[in-house]
């Protein structure tokens, strides 16, 4: 089946419809539909479904890489199995997240301790379950992403690279520094997935978080003293700014922390609030989608090769077709959660037009990178433009 670059694609069950088969893409996108560890905005777990239901709508055009639309990409079908795990879990656990709030966190953790250990215990079961899907994916040549679903979701899949790489590094786009040992209870939160990567994977070189905002002191101290953070926060950048520090400086000095192979976790919490209104915790401050763009860009032109990427977004972003948008971190690549119930309404379709283009950004990223190698090393063009997601 051909490809359209013009018209409106069809539904055919894969991302903005490209007629690909997975033993056919150089790019797989893993989709996780699970926000059990989202505390504050739930439906990000409908972020997937929502952005291949919105995907089709979407004109696939990068000047930077015009054949985009050639790229070889597939997305793998969502679970119904982990779908049904997560909305369980989430149903029980509904008491907890109040009595949180109202009893305090020692007695809540006291008086839910069986389904805190449930979620612990399941979340445990889907960082593995992801870790062994990929391995073999990557060992084949193929780069891999995950379209989430909360921030938690990818740890499996940076396990899988750490393993594969001999030394590599993060950039993580975000609001919240995702550093904290554990968050109310759950040892595999969206508030710890970086920490989780920094203490379980050996080879990672640097993870360089970018337009950090939000965080607790201890958050701030660990990423201040510990050897392999660095961490550019927002107010510093915004600072730098005003006396007259322009952003492709900032870039580069972003570039230069980072090691050749580069995996990109992008929660859309990332981007300024008025992008993302309805994530789950949205911070003042942010990026644009052409600054980030233009950082994603230049890493590419720094002649680094992007390995994976996922894309995010605590309560909320892309859309939650399904009720109440927002969740916890491709984000944006990532981030969309409603209520199904709203799904026809303004408020929603709002937040689907806010992530479509940062899917774009990650791909179109992604591809270029590919593309560039191509040409230095004489590969076919098609194969090589195949690259990685939020």
């Amino acid at each position: 089946m051909s490809f359209d670059p013009n018209g409106v694609g069809v539904a055919n069950g894969n991302i903005f419809g490209f007629p690909c088969t997975e033993e056919e893409a150089d790019l797989i996108i893993i989709p996780i539909p699970w926000d059990a560890t989202a505390s504050y905005g739930k439906g990000t777990s409908n972020g997937p479904q929502a952005i291949l239901d919105a995907s089709t709508q979407l004109d696939f055009f990068h000047p930077k890489l015009k054949d985009a639309f050639e790229t070889k990409v597939f997305l793998t079908p969502i679970s119904e199995e982990w779908k049904a795990i997560n909305d369980s879990l989430n149903d029980r656990a509904s008491e907890y997240f109040i009595d949180l709030e109202q009893l305090g966190e020692d007695s809540a953790k006291e008086k839910h301790r069986e389904i805190i250990s449930e979620i612990n215990e399941a979340h445990t079961a889907l960082t593995a379950n992801l870790k062994s899907r990929v391995e073999a994916l990557i060992q084949s040549g193929k780069i891999c992403a995950v379209l989430g679903g909360e921030h938690s979701t990818p740890l499996g899949l940076i396990q899988a690279l750490n393993d594969h790489y001999g030394s590599f590094s993060i950039l993580q786009i975000d609001a919240h520094a995702d550093l904290r040992k554990a968050y109310e209870g759950f040892e595999q939160s969206h508030a710890s997935i970086m920490y989780n990567v920094v203490e379980s994977c050996d080879n990672l070189n640097q993870l360089v978080q970018v337009g950090i905002r939000d965080l607790s002191s201890d958050e701030y101290e660990r990423s201040l003293k510990h050897p392999k953070i660095t961490t550019y926060f927002d107010w510093n950048l915004k600072e730098e700014s005003f006396h007259g520090k322009t952003w492709s400086t900032q870039c580069d000095e972003i570039i230069d922390s980072l090691s050749n192979e580069v995996y990109i976790s992008f929660d859309i919490d990332g981007l300024i609030p008025n992008l993302c209104p309805n994530t789950g915790t949205p911070a003042a401050g942010g990026f644009t989608l052409e600054q980030l763009s233009f950082l994603i860009f230049k890493v590419v032109d720094s002649g680094r090769t992007i390995i994976g990427f996922d894309l995010a977004g605590i309560p909320g972003a892309i859309v939650a077709l399904l009720g109440m948008i927002l969740p916890s971190t491709l984000a944006i690549l990532l981030l969309f959660n409603v209520f199904l119930e709203y799904k026809d309404t303004a408020f929603v379709k709002g937040m689907s037009v806010a992530a479509k283009p940062v899917v774009v950004v990650l791909i179109g990223g992604v591809a270029y990178s590919m593309a560039r190698s191509s040409v230095f090393k004489s590969m076919d063009f098609g194969s090589t433009v195949v690259s990685f997601i939020i």
